[in-house]
């Protein structure tokens, strides 16, 4: 008797377990972690989008793996391309893009980080990415900055990625960024030749979470670096801040807070620039 009814209470805590493994995903989903964002949709063919990374795989001197996080980088490129966009992808250092390990496993991974690793097409494009020194960003209606652990040690101090992001800036491109990413724009100007984050409205990743992750390690904290610009940062904060989620729009520069923002902001760029379509 004893002995089934401890195979009747181990069968119910294995059930509860089981339940809750299953349902992770979603709970977190419903705490906040990459919300379902039902967007527009968009016909842009002819249109072209850019996605630039980071090209730094560890961090610090810890030797641990880092990179992009993953769906700042997929979810954006499958807004664009089921857009009808064409788009590219580049990084700092061109050739195979570091992606964030941890990102791409059960519970974090997104619809479009599944898609990503049967997209044999996509994956050829992050394995040999373009350097930013060989990408012509004028000719882009869409720049995009993903952001991760590794853009802080190379996108904010890339001469070449500002040089780039000013020029389309230039041209009338709209820009974009989500978490680090927004480190890529400190080094490019406007067409006055001023620091284009100063006055403009931004969000990016925050202090807050930065100590909450606990990865202080990272040279450059996104929330520091642009108030140090003179860019008015604003975020959302929630008990812990990865779970919050802010996006914010200024002319054409549209700063997504972290990765749950990846697709709002992109769904956001296309909305200014199918107006900006509209109106020629």
């Amino acid at each position: 008797m004893k002995n089934r009814k401890a195979v009747v209470i181990a069968a119910v805590v294995i059930a509860i377990v089981a339940t809750i493994i299953i349902s992770l995903p979603a709970i977190l989903q419903a705490a906040g972690l990459h919300p379902h964002y039902a967007g527009a949709s968009y016909q842009l063919s002819g249109k072209r989008a850019v996605i630039v990374t980071t090209s730094h795989g560890t961090l610090g001197d810890s030797g641990k793996p880092t990179g992009v996080y993953a769906s700042e980088m997929t979810v954006p490129y499958y807004e664009f391309l089921d857009a009808g966009m064409t788009v590219d992808v580049a990084s700092i250092e061109g050739g195979k893009i570091p992606i964030e390990p941890m990102s791409l496993k059960w519970p974090l991974t997104t619809k479009a980080d599944k898609r990503f690793l049967a997209d044999p097409v996509y994956k050829a494009m992050v394995a040999s990415s373009v350097r930013i020194d060989d990408v012509d960003f004028a000719s882009y209606d869409l720049v995009y900055l993903a952001g991760g652990w590794g853009a802080s040690w190379d996108l904010g101090t890339s001469e070449a990625l500002g040089s780039g992001v000013s020029a389309a800036w230039a041209k009338g491109a709209i820009l974009g960024s989500v978490c680090h990413g927004a480190l890529g724009f400190l080094k490019a100007v406007d067409v006055t030749g001023a620091p284009l984050v100063k006055g403009k409205r931004m969000t990016a990743v925050t202090d807050k979470q930065v100590r909450e992750l606990g990865i202080e390690i990272t040279p450059m904290h996104p929330e520091t670096e642009l108030r140090k610009a003179g860019a008015l940062f604003e975020s959302a904060t929630k008990g812990k801040d990865m779970l919050a989620n802010h996006v914010v729009m200024d002319g054409n520069l549209v700063t997504g807070q972290n990765q749950n923002a990846g697709a709002e902001v992109a769904q956001d760029m296309m909305l200014l620039l199918s107006r900006k379509a509209g109106a020629k």
